[in-house]
């Protein structure tokens, strides 16, 4: 195990709807303390970075994601040595990224390759979006970027020690009913209910989010809640949301919008985060 203790792990993937910049704001809501920290929608991890609990469960519907995680927690020295190949060229990129058009030749790829490419495209293309069409392929176009930063060797090492108490699954967010208990800290961060019919964008993997998602992600918020977890969720400022949560805490937070191809449109909404802490109760 690489032991390194002197620097900060945080996120190895830039992820919409990362939360680094909400930290501030949420940081008086966070349990003091709890017994297993459970991240179903772990996306970048930013809150499981930050929080570094001694025993968490990582889950996120996301394969390559997961494998990514999975691959930094047994063999980062092997990822490392695979992006210091990679480059920083438009051509280079489309020719990695069209790997997996062809199963035949990426399913020859182990575990390491197939991180290395997750972790250097979502570097190095634009925005730093990570993005699937319906048949699972990535399809966000190249970044141009001058120099990006794909191999942060001191952060992936960071993160393979703070991994190394984490079970991590590629999973659906209901697999946390298993494995939640009382005293347990969970954390959802689910994708969020669009603010416009527009404003949809959920194709972190290839199964969409929509409103009877969000309803079954409420049920076991509640089922959760009932057996004495504490809880906390995140998601878009709008009725829809605020109707399910109605019996529960709601803090109003304020985010910026990176993500869209209209500037214009890059700036400050309203977010939610949902507490199951009544009144003035401490945790």
């Amino acid at each position: 195990m690489i032991n390194d203790t002197t620097y900060d792990p945080h996120p190895f993937v830039k992820w919409a709807g990362g939360k680094r910049q909400l930290l501030l704001q949420m940081e008086p809501y966070f349990p003091k303390k709890y017994n297993t920290y459970i991240e179903p929608f772990v996306g970048g991890g930013a809150i499981y970075f930050h929080l570094k609990p001694k025993k968490a469960i990582l889950i996120d519907n996301n394969k390559e994601l997961i494998n990514c995680f999975k691959v930094i927690k047994r063999d980062v020295n092997g990822l490392i040595q695979s992006l210091k190949k990679h480059k920083n060229e438009k051509n280079y990129f489309y020719t990695i990224r069209a790997v997996d058009r062809n199963p035949e030749i990426f399913d020859k790829w182990n575990d390491v390759e197939k991180a290395s490419r997750t972790i250097y495209m979502n570097k190095c293309c634009y925005n730093g979006l990570y993005r699937v069409n319906n048949k699972g392929q990535f399809n966000a176009p190249f970044g141009k970027y001058k120099n990006p930063t794909f191999c942060d060797e001191s952060n992936l090492k960071a993160v393979h020690f703070q991994l190394q108490t984490a079970e991590i699954m590629n999973s659906p967010f209901e697999e946390c009913l298993k494995y939640s208990k009382q005293n347990d800290f969970v954390y959802f961060d689910p994708p969020y209910h669009p603010l416009s019919q527009t404003a949809n964008f959920t194709s972190y993997t290839r199964d969409n989010f929509g409103e009877e998602s969000q309803k079954k992600l409420a049920d076991v918020f509640k089922a959760l809640d009932n057996r004495g977890c504490k809880l906390m969720l995140s998601n878009s400022y709008n009725d829809f949301i605020l109707d399910l949560y109605k019996d529960f805490t709601i803090i109003e937070l304020s985010a910026k919008r990176a993500i869209n191809s209209d500037a214009s449109k890059r700036g400050e909404i309203k977010e939610v985060l949902v507490l199951n802490r009544r009144g003035e109760e401490q945790w």
